[in-house]
Formats: C-alpha cells, structure tokens, sequence
C-alpha cells in the first residue's frame, strides 16, 4: 500500500449515513458505490430501481420496481415519488450521499431534515440543451449541502455555469491490490484469446461509449494486422447496432448469447463480465472512444494492470487520469503521447453505417493504432509507468477525502 490511511473508520456526528443510486447495474458509478461501501459502511444504500448485479455488503432498499430497462421518461416523471418514499426512512441530522443524477435529484427534492451530498459525475455539455435535467440541476443542485464531482473539468462547470461554490472534487477510487490479484486468474474458456493479438473496449454499449467508431476503425486495422481481434465487454441498448454494423463491415462477430464461442472470430462481443481485468491483462493495448465521460474507472483500472491506453480526449475525465500535468481544460484535436496514455481527438455524436465515409478522426485513428501496434518499445514503456498512476486513486486514499466531507 503507497497512498492512504488503511484501516476501519467510525462515523462520527450523523445519526445515520445513507447512500443512494440509481441501480446497482452494471457500470462504473455503480462500482465505486460498492467499493466507497466497503470503507464508508452506510447503514443501507437505496435504490431507485429493483435491479442490482453488485452485491455490497450493507441491506438494500428498493425505492420502486422499476427495473434499468423500465422507460427513461417513467424514470424521470417518478422522481417526486421516489423523494417521498426516501423521505419515510430518514431523519433530522441523518446523511446521505447520492451518486448520478435521478439519485442526486432525489436526495435533494426528499426534505429538508438531512444532510445531502451529491456526487455529480457527467458533463454538463453532454446533455442537449433543452434537456429537462438541465433545468432540474439548475433548480435543485443550489439547495444541496455540498457537491462533489468526479473531475476537475466538472467542477469548473458547476462554478461558472451553475454559480455554485460548495464543490469539491473527488477522484474515482479503485482498489489496486485486488484489481492486480484478480487480473492473474485463468481466462478459462476464453484462453484461445491469449493466441492473438487483440485490442479491448469495456463499457455499455450506449452512444456515450462511441463504439460504432472502434468497429469502423478496427476494420481497416485488419488489412495490415490479419490476426488481430477486437474484444468488447459490455452490455447496452445500442448492441443490436453494433452487431450489425460489425456484420456489415465484414467483420465475423461473436455476440455473448448467440454464437458458439471459437477461434474463428474477428470480434467478440462478450457482455458482461465480473472479472474483466483478465482480459485487460493479455489485451495488446486498451483502446478507449468514449464521445463523454465523468471520470472513467476503466482507464484507471486499465493503468492498475499495467496495460498502455489509448483514449479520447472526451470532456470529462481521460485528460486528468492520463496527463495530470497539463492543463485540464484543454483538448486535442491530434494525436498526444502524454505522460501515461496517448490522448486521441473526440468523435462527433453522430451514429454511422457500414458504407459511411471515414471521418478525419477515424483517419487520425487509424494511422496512430497502426503506429502503436508497431511500437513495441512504446507500448512497453507505457506498461511500466502504468500502476504507479494507478496508486494515486487508490481507495485508501479516495475514501479519506470522503470522510473529510461527511466531517468524521
């Protein structure tokens, strides 16, 4: 252990501490619940939804029975109803810290008597600009205690765009030590991958991830590196999307629950997986296209195993994991070797077919993957310098700064 105080904390000076999600699905907010869980000990995390796939320790309560894939707007339209019914369990003096935005919205609107922290963890910008979340954030983030955000460039925005000065920033924690114990176990029956090259992706497979542009991008890295594979872990909205657009590109495609698994494959769709780290460990590099971001703990994780990243300079969060040196506001618009990763421009937001022309990023792309593959000196320098960035999110570390605010 490098960075932090390890041990067992107390609360102090709160009748109870309550933490609040949208869902314990599958995703990085979700697991930075468990994990800060596993430190910070609340006395019950409460659920928007009936739907958990992480299994903290603490007892969970269900606020409804809407499930992750129940309707957005029905979602949206109950948070009153999901207020009223946190409020039933809480107390004057008590706290409680909400993560994503139907959550913080929640935390705010369920009374006056409690303490709420907020944890805002995406881009303003990343919204349309009509969205009704904008005028909800506008309206309520003010009427929070404090608010933590996940990122630098978030908490810039929150003070210019919103007017607000109790914000703090507090970076994703990740546990290093396990991460590493777990990135050495068996790939089992996917140990054919440890045969060929591939590049990796993790994340949903929603329009924030931008994993239309991987595909595109990995068809013309086949012409020169005929072995190499593309795996992608995740699950989302968007896969019916992806599996045909790969089809489309003439790529063979592996979908989870559909196909035999074999050797035969150029890409491989694999859904979710509990232990993705392992696939992180063999992986030729880690390759990341997300269009917006909070701050992404795979990138963190991907430095935790010791593997080279590859991502976009997308608003928020990529920037400060992989050149914390620089300036945080800026973003490239060509390729940036930086001091752990390479910075790579963002795409548009715009979904694309098969027989699309290749944008001017897909290009830059394209030549700097090709470059990369090529490198092995490069790729193994990144490698080395890797985990020691890693140590500096350490959970130790993180939750510290979060029992600095709930005032031990």
């Amino acid at each position: 252990m490098k960075n932090g105080y390890k041990g067992t904390y107390k609360l102090k000076g709160t009748m109870a501490l309550y933490f609040l999600i949208n869902s314990l699905w599958a995703g990085g907010a979700e697991r930075v619940v468990v994990r800060l869980a596993g430190k910070i000990r609340p006395s019950k995390i409460f659920l928007l939804e009936k739907s958990f796939i992480y299994k903290p320790k603490q007892e969970i309560v269900f606020l409804s029975n809407h499930k992750v894939n129940s309707s957005s707007i029905l979602k949206t339209f109950s948070i009153p109803f999901y207020a009223r019914k946190l409020n039933r369990f809480l107390n004057k003096n008590d706290t409680v810290i909400s993560f994503m935005e139907r959550a913080n919205f929640v935390n705010v609107l369920s009374g006056h008597k409690h303490y709420k922290i907020v944890s805002i963890r995406t881009s303003l910008k990343a919204r349309k600009r009509f969205h009704p979340y904008n005028f909800l954030a506008k309206k309520l983030y003010p009427r929070a205690d404090k608010i933590i955000t996940v990122s630098k460039v978030l908490e810039f925005e929150i003070r210019e765009k919103l007017k607000i000065e109790k914000v703090k920033t507090i970076y994703n924690p990740i546990e290093v030590e396990e991460i590493r114990t777990k990135s050495k176990e068996k790939l089992e029956k996917y140990e054919i991958f440890k045969e060929y090259p591939y590049l990796i992706n993790i994340g949903r497979l929603s329009k924030s991830k931008g994993q239309w542009y991987l595909l595109r991008i990995f068809k013309q890295l086949k012409k020169k590196y005929k072995d190499l594979k593309l795996v992608i872990l995740g699950e989302g909205k968007l896969k019916d999307y992806l599996v045909e657009l790969s089809q489309n590109l003439g790529l063979k495609t592996y979908v989870w629950d559909r196909n035999k698994l074999n050797e035969s494959y150029d890409v491989y769709l694999l859904g979710f997986q509990e232990n993705p780290y392992k696939f992180i460990k063999h992986s030729k590099t880690f390759v990341f296209t997300s269009l917006w971001e909070g701050l992404p703990n795979v990138l963190i994780e991907s430095l935790a195993v010791g593997k080279t990243v590859i991502s976009t300079d997308c608003r928020t969060g990529p920037r400060e994991i992989l050149a914390p040196r620089t300036d945080f506001l800026l973003e490239t618009n060509k390729p940036q070797p930086e001091e752990f990763g390479i910075l790579m421009p963002t795409f548009e937001r715009k979904l694309l077919k098969a027989n699309d022309p290749l944008t001017a990023q897909e290009k830059i792309w394209i030549d700097t993957l090709l470059n990369v593959l090529n490198n092995e000196k490069l790729l193994k320098e990144y490698e080395l310098k890797a985990p020691g960035r890693a140590w500096d999110f350490h959970i130790d570390k993180i939750s510290q700064q979060w029992f600095d605010v709930i005032k031990i």
